[in-house]
């Protein structure tokens, strides 16, 4: 494209960005693509001067105002700030201004947050509040003076004891006054005063605002800044007043006796005539405060740039701390008098430069959306994007948290969507961007069968996820194997997760009844199998045969069924084959188990891939009956009897041979005594077997332990 129709083109887009986000509140592109289009803008202009005409946007603020409120025309200019991406361009900002003038040289800096909220402008006569507007196109800005009077932080009334204001300043703690030294009869308050500040809602107060809207079922918003610009430009100030809006002043724009005129005048300040008006950002902040208004409590004051530069770079990760969207931080020369003699090129004025932070929100193309299925089954939906940098890091997907987030905010496949990356959190989806939509998005149907193994997908009434449910399902296998031999289950010691992943991998375990058919051959194959680890194995999955019902039934990972109903389950069925005929009634016969355990637990027994892994748990032997029922606990051979158990068993946990004896009748103590029938002992044993050995009582290992039972 010749780079004059690309000017041409560029003046266009911006233009209609700008009208959307001053205008309309509801901007289409993030910030980040804003600023790239600008720059390239600017480069255009500074290439060719002669191009750049009264319509241009560099040489206006803001954009043109709405029709739906009346007019107010500004005492002075309310202009804004040129950008600085890192710390070589805010240098190269210095060196501009010092070759203008050479007090910038040992001139002091002031840094300041730049919040991500409306600019707004405060008219106060003989202290008390007037009017207040938009800043509109800088020139003549939106008169929402009855709005403004909703936002408590407002000091509708000046001077106020700062003390007093403190007590009601913002509804969030993250937001205190400046620390000042200054009182308030430092400077006189002039008759007619007009200052500047940034309205917008606090990360809290927004997240709590759309966690209200969507109990309520009404639509919830995507950020904090287009909510506070909309609240602000409702027609009915009772709607503004619903919304948690604040305030933080920073700039003086008017006053009666004379012109404060600051960096973003342009022109020389008038004598004040007695009404004094501090002379430096720094004190201006303080005596802002003084007067009630709420300054922010980061700013701080540098003797150099490269301490400014310094201080702004902290606040890139930890911008969260503030409590609020800033997209970075303003560097303002202190000195307001040399500010307003440096006056502006364009519409910015040089005695200030806003230092940008990476973009953290973008918009981009949602091309599609992938379902992955986790280790517990759960489905989680991703988002495929066409690639954005985003802080830095180009991005690919993001999270769509979960499919009723989908629908809540009917985000639609070829949307534009907003995404946002905070820090080291994975990037997220927001919202679409629903004014830029063309007609072709799709909404978005999610799965009825799992993508990773085929079988239907199962969304259990009041919870968020969706599960596949199958236990021989690939995705979720290694997790389901790593349950099932876990202690509180079938309690399979000496197989870790590494090795489940090795016998998987080998295709040596396709689900868990696999287990009990694995040989010492397939064993010895595997990195790191020598004959007595691959002896230890088999013999743990062979005694784990004999858990009881309970214990089977957690194993299986039902979902909802837990160690408790698991053992009341085993208490009111016989076993799996019992359990899996009954009904939903005879379920709920059962103390705990409510509609959705049974649902789910009667579904779990009637999916196909479960019934044919019953049929092969039931092949191998593994297979127990309730308690009172089984071979075990009918078997009291150790009634009557006293066990100590001391060291580390073969198969058996602590908890294991306890449970192992009580069934068979025996009673397990902690200590060895005299009454003590016999020690049951592990390896590296402890000072219990010193004791029984000098008091003679007799010793067994783990298999004298399960041969005694058996005799």
């Amino acid at each position: 494209m010749l780079t004059h129709d690309r000017y041409e083109q560029l003046k266009q887009e911006i233009n209609f960005h700008l009208y959307r986000y001053h205008v309309l509140d509801a901007p289409v592109v993030s910030d980040a693509e804003y600023d790239r289009l600008w720059r390239e803008f600017q480069a255009l202009e500074a290439a060719h001067p002669d191009w750049v005409t009264p319509d241009s946007p560099s040489q206006r603020a803001g954009a043109a105002i709405s029709e739906k409120f009346e007019k107010v025309r500004h005492p002075r200019p309310i202009l804004s700030l040129a950008n600085a991406f890192g710390a070589e361009e805010a240098r190269a900002w210095v060196e501009r201004i010092r070759k203008l003038d050479e007090r910038v040289e040992t001139g002091k800096f002031t840094v300041e947050p730049k919040i991500d909220g409306l600019s707004v402008v405060l008219h106060y006569r003989n202290g008390v509040f007037s009017q207040g507007a938009t800043r509109g196109d800088g020139e003549v800005g939106e008169d929402i003076t009855a709005n403004l009077r909703t936002v408590r932080t407002i000091p509708l009334k000046i001077p106020v004891d700062a003390r007093q204001k403190s007590k009601v300043e913002s509804p969030a703690d993250q937001l205190t006054l400046f620390p000042t030294d200054l009182q308030p009869s430092a400077f006189a308050l002039p008759d007619y005063l007009v200052v500047r500040g940034e309205v917008f809602i606090t990360n809290r107060d927004f997240e709590a605002l759309n966690q209200k809207l969507a109990e309520a079922g009404e639509k919830t918003y995507l950020n904090p800044r287009n909510t506070a610009a909309g609240a602000l430009r409702q027609l009915d100030p009772a709607i503004t007043a619903t919304r948690p809006l604040t305030i933080l002043v920073y700039q003086v724009v008017y006053w009666e006796d004379g012109k404060l005129v600051t960096r973003e005048t342009g022109a020389r300040a008038a004598p004040s005539q007695g009404t004094g008006i501090p002379t430096s950002q720094w004190e201006l902040l303080q005596w802002l405060k003084s007067l009630g208004f709420p300054v922010t409590d980061v700013a701080r004051r540098f003797d150099s740039i490269d301490e400014a530069i310094a201080y702004t770079e902290t606040w890139d990760k930890r911008r969260d701390e503030l409590g609020y969207e800033a997209d970075g931080m303003v560097i303002k020369l202190d000195d307001l008098s040399l500010a307003a003699e440096l006056g502006f090129v364009g519409k910015d004025p040089r005695g200030a430069v806003a230092f940008k932070f990476p973009a953290r929100e973008v918009t981009t193309t949602l091309l599609g959306i992938e379902v992955e299925v986790g280790r517990t089954g759960v489905l989680t939906p991703r988002a495929a994007l066409a690639a954005v940098e985003i802080n830095g890091v180009i991005v690919k997907n993001a999270t769509l948290h979960n499919f009723d987030y989908i629908a809540e905010k009917d985000i639609r496949l070829g949307d534009r969507v907003l995404v946002k990356r905070a820090g080291e959190v994975i990037p997220y989806v927001i919202g679409p961007v629903v004014d830029a939509r063309t007609g072709a998005e799709q909404p978005y149907i999610p799965p009825a069968a799992c993508p990773a193994c085929g079988q239907p997908v199962e969304h259990f009434e009041g919870e968020v996820a969706w599960y596949c449910v199958n236990a021989a399902c690939p995705a979720q296998l290694v997790r389901n194997v790593e349950h099932f031999v876990s202690k509180g289950a079938m309690d399979i010691t000496g197989l870790g997760y590494k090795i489940v992943e090795q016998l998987i991998e080998a295709g040596l375990v396709k689900d868990v009844a696999d287990l009990y058919l694995l040989t010492k051959e397939q064993l010895l194959a595997l990195e790191g199998f020598a004959d007595k680890k691959a002896d230890n194995l088999l013999a743990a999955i062979h005694a784990s045969a004999a858990q009881p019902l309970n214990r089977l039934i957690t194993a299986l990972g039902i979902h909802g069924v837990g160690e408790v109903m698991a053992t009341d389950l085993s208490k009111n069925f016989p076993d799996l084959a019992a359990l899996s005929l009954a009904t939903v009634d005879d379920l709920q016969q059962i103390e705990g188990i409510g509609p959705n355990s049974a649902a789910s637990i009667i579904d779990w027994f009637s999916r196909d891939a479960n019934r044919t892994l019953l049929y092969k748990l039931n092949q191998a032997g593994v297979w127990p009956v309730a308690s009172g029922q089984s071979p075990v606990a009918n078997n009291q051979s150790l009634s009557g009897l006293t066990f100590v158990v001391t060291g580390t068993l073969p198969t058996l946990s602590r908890e294991g041979v306890k449970e192992f004896i009580e069934q068979s009748g025996g009673k397990v103590t902690d200590s060895v005594s005299k009454k003590t029938s016999y020690l049951v002992l592990g390896e590296n044993p402890g000072s219990k077997h010193d004791k029984a050995l000098a008091l003679g009582v007799p010793i067994l290992d783990e298999a004298g332990l399960r041969k005694l039972v058996s005799e």
